[in-house]
């Protein structure tokens, strides 16, 4: 009897553990996965960033569908592209080296919700 409610317990106990991790993974997922894509794109258009990325279709720089695709399921995605974004690195365009622009904005929460839009294409 002792081993059949102890058993019962320690099931009770996994079920519950496994339901809250479940609803966290859910909410975490949500929680990153909310992206003003209004707000991106305006601050892009404002950056002139479309002058050499387009959505969907490689211009002198990558799209930016490529560039999500390039990043997908690395965990560090983000902070590559965020630091992409913000240090002007050197890119190659057309054969020569030219520095990248980096977004003009002195709101983190502006450049990382671009960043977002960019690996949610």
């Amino acid at each position: 009897m002792r081993f059949a409610r102890w058993f019962t317990l320690n099931v009770m106990k996994c079920k519950l553990a496994w339901l809250a991790g479940s609803c966290l993974i859910v909410w975490t997922g949500v929680a990153t996965a909310a992206v003003d894509a209004e707000a991106a794109e305006d601050l892009a258009r404002k950056n002139k960033c479309f002058k050499c990325h387009a959505i969907d279709k490689k211009k002198d720089g990558p799209s930016y569908k490529k560039i999500a695709e390039k990043y997908k399921g690395k965990a560090d995605a983000e902070q590559k592209v965020y630091t992409h974004m913000t240090t002007n690195p050197k890119v190659e365009v057309d054969g020569k080296k030219e520095e990248h622009a980096a977004l003009k904005s002195k709101n983190d929460a502006e450049i990382r919700n671009v960043v977002k839009w960019i690996l949610s294409r």
